[in-house]
């Protein structure tokens, strides 16, 4: 992408976020705008260079951004945003006859769907539940089967990337103008709304730590410019702060571990000169993210230290290291035991933990579990067609530099907060592309 082009692209969604922030009735006609624009794109063009992943892209790094704004359509609209564009992109370009792994993985989830409409509560609206609980698996089974072995350079994955990343700048910017003086909010190390957006600390970390991993590897592989490199490195270092400072631990670890995979990945695929850029560039990163961690925990008044160490204010351990997820954890197993086959149903787990807590409704932070509790056996099927599916088509796949830092985003981000946002599905059926290095990539250089 040329410089100049990247530069309008960048200051155009700081803009949208300027907009957005002094009007919020801005926010909906951004989520108009998307979908409009996206769909005259794709059909215009026909989906000849698979534009339907831009778009898909674009529609998931806006979701949680639109959520906090009040911009949404609909709740759940960037999952169906996401998989009605799929359906298109198949309709122009078919899709891999092999891609049979991924029909199978969403006839495995028709037991549970059935199960649930005879054993969810009467007064429960059968439809919403099912569909809230669905959306997340759904979407990426379709959004699987358009990108199982698809064609595509690295390029043009890249650019992909970055479609994601372009609305979670917007994002940034908004956090910037709307976040008061940290000194004068924080109080404690959970996670904090005010930092947030005013939304769930939890699905904010997820979405910056994506555009922390995907201006991390531009960063790295697309800063052909001085200026590029110093415009990428203030993104990089603006998303990472801002998804520190919402104490939401998850999200922000997932977007680590991402960049680690990437980096061992390319350090043991590179020959001797790429290895001692690489060192010197790690050298830098290390001492960039220690100056960055320095400002944070200035800023926090050491709190973020705190929250890291799992202490609260005063210093003293707490005594959960998953803030009492692991009981809901436990508690789904249960299920599965009891019903190991075809599961209780699907959104029948949060019926049952209410029922037990008295009237509490405490949603489920892991998909792998709630996968067990409602799936049964199916599920577990279906959890492994998903995790071994990416890992052997990379025996013949080697140039997908990204796979595994996709596949583990999903694997780690559906345990700390589910499929309640489409990144997961999405993002994991990039790790089945099938990924060819171009001239232009940085790889050869």
């Amino acid at each position: 992408m040329k410089e100049k082009k990247y530069i309008i692209l960048i200051s155009l969604h700081i803009l949208i976020g300027l907009l957005v922030y002094l009007a919020r009735p801005f926010s909906k006609i951004y989520a108009i705008a998307i979908v409009a624009v996206g769909l005259y794109y794709v059909i215009k063009r026909q989906n000849k260079n698979n534009e339907v992943l831009y778009v898909a892209a674009y529609i998931v790094g806006s979701e949680v951004f639109l959520r906090m704004t009040g911009g949404n359509i609909l709740y759940e609209f960037s999952k169906y945003g996401v998989m009605v564009f799929m359906i298109l992109g198949m309709y122009y370009s078919g899709f891999s006859k092999n891609a049979i792994p991924f029909w199978i993985y969403l006839l495995l989830l028709l037991p549970g769907v059935l199960i649930a409409t005879e054993t969810l509560n009467l007064e429960t609206d059968v439809r919403k539940a099912i569909a809230f609980n669905i959306s997340g698996p759904a979407c990426l089974g379709i959004a699987a089967i358009y990108n199982y072995n698809r064609k595509i350079l690295l390029s043009q994955l890249n650019g992909v990337m970055l479609a994601l990343a372009l609305p979670i700048l917007t994002t940034t910017f908004y956090l910037i103008l709307y976040t008061p003086n940290l000194k004068d909010i924080l109080v404690g190390t959970g996670s904090n709304g005010e930092t947030s957006g005013g939304f769930g600390p939890n699905q904010v970390a997820t979405l910056l730590g994506i555009g922390m991993y995907v201006f991390f590897s531009r960063l790295l592989l697309e800063s052909k410019s001085k200026l590029l490199f110093i415009i990428n490195l203030i993104i990089l270092f603006n998303i990472t702060y801002r998804g520190l400072v919402t104490f939401s631990r998850g999200g922000m670890l997932t977007g680590l571990i991402m960049i680690i995979f990437l980096l061992v990945y390319l350090y043991f695929t590179t020959k001797s000169h790429g290895r001692y850029n690489l060192n010197r560039f790690f050298v830098f990163i290390v001492v960039g993210s220690f100056v960055t961690w320095l400002y944070t925990s200035d800023q926090t008044g050491g709190l973020i230290d705190k929250r890291y160490a799992n202490e609260d204010a005063a210093g003293r351990k707490k005594e959960s290291q998953l803030t009492g997820r692991e009981d809901i954890w436990n508690g789904e197993i249960d299920d599965f035991l009891d019903n190991p086959v075809f599961g209780i149903g699907v959104a029948k787990a949060l019926e049952v933990r209410e029922e037990k807590t008295g009237g509490l409704i405490i949603a489920s932070h892991s998909e792998v579990s709630r996968t067990l509790a409602e799936h049964g056996s199916m599920g577990i099927i279906a959890l492994m067609i998903v995790f071994f599916t990416p890992i052997i088509l990379f025996l013949d796949n080697r140039q997908h530099i990204f796979m595994f830092s996709f596949l583990f985003f999903w694997l780690l981000t559906i345990n700390h907060a589910a499929m309640r946002i489409a990144a997961p599905a999405f993002i994991y059926s990039l790790s089945l592309l099938k990924v060819f290095l171009d001239e232009k990539s940085a790889l050869h250089r």
